[in-house]
């Protein structure tokens, strides 16, 4: 991360964290984002106490409408929700010019 940052010091960084060890890491790195990938609420809450401000956290994964809440309440600042595209039908669209 150092690297990158140097080369582009203007550059969000945000790292992939599965468990709170990664987490940990995350933060030691200095990452702008830690996006919070499949992890519980009790996590979730552990890993937002954890971060304290130093990062945004993003939960990610298991996202619907009988977890959003749950998962809002442990303090995360983003919420993504993957189902929103992942289940979404598919429509093939074709646009032809003639000359």
């Amino acid at each position: 991360m150092a690297r990158a940052r140097k080369q582009y010091p203007k550059l969000k960084v945000e790292v992939e964290a599965d468990n709170l060890a990664q987490v940990e890491q995350a933060v030691a790195a200095g990452a702008d984002f830690i996006l919070l990938d499949n992890m519980t609420p009790a996590d979730l809450r552990r890993a937002v106490e954890f971060v304290a401000g130093r990062a945004k956290t993003e939960a990610s994964g298991g996202v619907n409408l009988s977890t959003v809440r749950q998962i809002a309440e442990s303090g995360v600042d983003f919420i993504s929700a993957g189902a929103l595209t992942h289940s979404a039908p598919a429509v093939d669209i074709g646009l032809d010019f003639e000359m």
